[in-house]
């Protein structure tokens, strides 16, 4: 997670493991059921790590958290709903390539394809180029051009021949019947392929200049110029649609505001499907208009000479009222009038207009993508003038209808979710409070930080990452261009509410788990346990090899997980550990670099600093817990210095490549059992190497003495499979208990809250045979 870097506020903000963005966000999809955990499901959340890590906006709320990055697995649909920012890259939402049987390096169909060889069109020019293009039996054709590269992509779209296909479409406009039976389409997508090829591989196109800007513009001038591009057609909306798009690709939002106004003062729901897909590629042209850096298309311009846009804007989506239903062209291109919020001189005028839409229909339902993100938008570009749109309650209106339930799990954890059922929450709670005493096992525990006085957690899940994103921001105050925030708060203000917010992991059902729920957990309680202070005074030296790497660790380690990633980066070498120590979130501008050095190599660094020098790093979370930070970078920096690198080369290539990095340490202090009896523990004791075979059980039993608040029992280490049933008063076995955890392998936790007094009896069934197992028992 990376740190939100906003203005101090005495809070911890972890942002959780994102990607871009609300440029980004496929911000709504249908409504996704919530599917219960098949039996036997454990839910415990993964913490995989993500593609990359987006950069946290300068303009954030005003308490600081750890976004999550969020999954490269998560649906990202080009036409899902967003929200934007412009401090998103400005090509953005440059329109995606057609779908096609890719192109051979030689620009080549398969000899079966009616289409027949593209190398005409790649390597002619001239009047022999229009001849090549024209003479292709269908618009699809072209679409192989959209995925040339190198020496190909340089030949087929070097800028004289972009100039005379520009110009070609120039010619074919003044007669254009409606349709494409002059071809005309055919040299549309030649254009659109040559600016989406040089935007993507300028190093082998080259670059575009004034007089390719200038043909385009008279190309796009003469088509619109022509009566039959205004038919309400499928035939004309089959050409009309890639000529918006065009629009974006040659950046002349400003010069065509004229046609963006037509298509939405004339769209109606009986439009014919080509004519629809001509208004939704307006989204392209508005979006990227408004972000352009210096209004480089000059569509704040256009708007400002021509304000009565925005009233045909507003009115569009009013009149087209009855289609806003999540996925339709009326919500995907209406959310964007509120970006002209962001223009000052618009600001007075639009007002009244987002206002009225905002409270004109539902904030939740089919129409919430709409309302949501016209009121994020006076949230960007009107931050505290909520009254002016009537929306300062928005939060007390959404939370109970999007958040209905409720549960606590235990005095110190409690749960607020959108869809969960009673057996997810209940295996989710017995994760998480599993998870305290597996931490304590691994860190050793010296109790909290003191006066640290967060021993409240609250997890918020969403239905997915869709629901999260349209309303987190609203009710937490918190980006949501992640996976996920942890907001730690002032952990020395009496009442500090910590807060994990995130949603489920939809792409993952009908397995049912909240993402990176577990690595999260680790923030949290690493922040109790391990780090002083809020999360800004922890970043005051690099710390984050330690921060991420313990969270990463932690959550694979609990879940008996092997970390793939990271095991896979381990033989490249390509840091020494000495750098990692000078780790921090935005180490580059690539944000694959930044999010592999902070989560697969902070795992390894970590893990190797654990087996190989645990008294190092007590040493270090000593002076982390007291908060002197610059004693812990000087005892990393000087005293340890590069003296472990030559290890940890050798460490990387061996026991990462062999053994997984081998097993996570466990610093636990705990005593051996001195009873005769080795059924028999006491109170905070352990037992070593404990065996049984398939089958068969090894059986257990304490005696709590009156009062005892909460046992934990753990099992670890060995090898097998041996899963721990609790029975209370009786034996306990696969058939008769009152808990079990039966993970695979034998990390094992259960914690019982209000044991009874007495003897009480836990045993290890051997899924497969085990040995050389350990057992704690601990209670309070």
């Amino acid at each position: 997670m990376r740190l939100s870097r906003i203005s101090k506020a005495n809070a911890r903000r972890i942002p959780a493991l994102g990607v871009a963005f609300f440029i980004a966000l496929g911000l709504f999809a249908p409504q996704s059921q919530a599917a219960p955990a098949p039996a036997g499901t454990t839910v415990v959340a993964g913490a995989t790590t993500p593609a990359g890590v987006s950069a946290a906006k300068a303009a954030a709320p005003a308490r600081r958290s750890i976004p999550v990055p969020r999954s490269p697995d998560a649906r990202t649909d080009s036409f899902g709903f967003k929200i934007s920012s412009q401090e998103g890259a400005e090509e953005s939402a440059t329109p995606a390539a057609p779908t096609a049987e890719p192109a051979r390096a030689d620009g080549q169909f398969s000899a079966a394809d009616e289409c027949g060889d593209l190398s005409g069109v790649i390597d002619s020019s001239g009047a022999a180029l229009i001849r090549q293009l024209k003479a292709l039996p269908r618009v699809t054709c072209t679409y192989p051009l959209f995925n040339l590269t190198g020496e190909t992509a340089g030949t087929a779209f070097r800028e004289a021949k972009m100039v005379t296909v520009a110009d070609a479409l120039r010619d074919t406009s003044a007669t254009y019947p409606g349709s494409n039976t002059t071809s005309i389409g055919q040299l549309v997508m030649f254009l659109r392929a040559g600016y989406y090829v040089q935007d993507n591989h300028a190093d082998a196109v080259g670059d575009y200049g004034p007089a390719l800007d200038t043909a385009a513009r008279g190309a796009l001038d003469a088509f619109f110029a022509s009566p039959r591009s205004k038919d309400v057609t499928d035939a004309n909306g089959e050409t009309l649609n890639e000529v918006v798009t065009l629009i974006d690709s040659t950046h002349t939002a400003g010069r065509y505001a004229g046609v963006v106004k037509w298509l939405l003062a004339g769209y109606g729901g009986t439009w014919p499907g080509r004519m629809t897909l001509a208004v939704e590629h307006v989204e392209w042209v508005v979006e990227n208009g408004f972000k352009a850096k210096n209004d480089g298309r000059g569509w704040r311009a256009a708007l400002k000479a021509d304000p009565a846009i925005l009233d045909t804007w507003s009115d569009f989506i009013i009149r087209n009222n009855a289609q806003l239903n999540r996925l339709d062209v009326v919500s995907n291109v209406g959310r964007f009038l509120g970006y002209a919020l962001d223009v000052p001189e618009l600001k007075d005028r639009v007002r009244p207009l987002l206002k009225d839409l905002i409270n004109r229909y539902p904030n939740v339902g089919p129409t919430a993508p709409l309302t949501m993100n016209l009121a994020w938008y006076t949230r960007e570009f009107d931050r505290n003038n909520c009254a002016a749109y009537a929306i300062c309650d928005l939060a007390d209106r959404v939370l109970p209808v999007v958040l209905p339930i409720q549960h606590s799990c235990n005095p110190n954890l409690k749960f607020r979710a959108q869809d969960m059922s009673p057996g997810q929450l209940a295996t989710t709670c017995n994760s998480l409070i599993n998870q305290d005493a597996y931490f304590h096992r691994v860190i050793g525990d010296k109790g909290a930080i003191p006066g640290d006085v967060n021993t409240n957690l609250e997890v918020v899940a969403f239905d997915d990452y869709t629901q999260y994103a349209l309303y987190a921001w609203a009710i937490y105050n918190v980006d949501v261009d992640n996976g996920g925030t942890y907001e730690e708060g002032n952990p020395t203000q009496a009442g500090n509410q910590a807060r994990f917010i995130a949603h489920e992991a939809d792409w993952l059902r009908p397995s049912f788990e909240i993402w990176n729920l577990n690595h999260e957990y680790t923030h949290y309680l690493d922040g109790r346990y391990n780090m002083y202070g809020d999360f800004e005074a922890g970043m005051t030296t690099p710390t984050i090899w330690w921060v991420e790497g313990i969270a990463e660790n932690v959550s694979f380690g609990y879940r008996n997980e092997r970390n793939a990633d990271a095991i896979a980066v381990a033989g490249t070498k390509t840091y020494t550990l000495g750098e990692l120590f000078d780790t921090v979130y935005d180490q580059t501008e690539d944000p694959d670099v930044n999010s592999a050095r902070v989560y697969r190599w902070g795992f390894l660094a970590v893990r190797y600093m654990l087996q190989a020098h645990p008294a190092d790093v007590e040493t270090v979370l000593g002076k982390y817990r007291t908060g002197d930070w610059a004693g812990a970078r000087t005892f990393l920096k000087q005293t340890i210095g590069s003296r472990y690198d030559a290890g940890f080369a050798t460490w990387l290539t061996t026991t990462c490549a062999t053994d997984d990095c081998g097993p996570l340490p466990e610093a636990s202090s705990t005593p051996l059992c001195t009873n005769a009896d080795p059924r028999q523990f006491d109170k905070n004791c352990r037992r070593e190497n404990l065996a049984a075979t398939t089958g068969n059980y090894s059986y257990h039993f304490l005696y709590l003495p009156a009062g005892a608040k909460e046992l934990t029992i753990t099992s670890s280490g060995g090898t097998g499979n041996a899963d721990l049933y609790y029975g209370g008063s009786t034996w306990a076995t696969t058939g008769n208990h009152q808990a079990k955890s039966t993970n695979a392998g034998n990390g094992e936790t259960l914690t019982i809250a209000a044991p009874p007094s007495g003897w009480v009896y836990f045993t290890l069934a051997a899924a497969q045979t085990f040995g050389g197992v350990n057992v704690t028992t601990q209670y309070k």
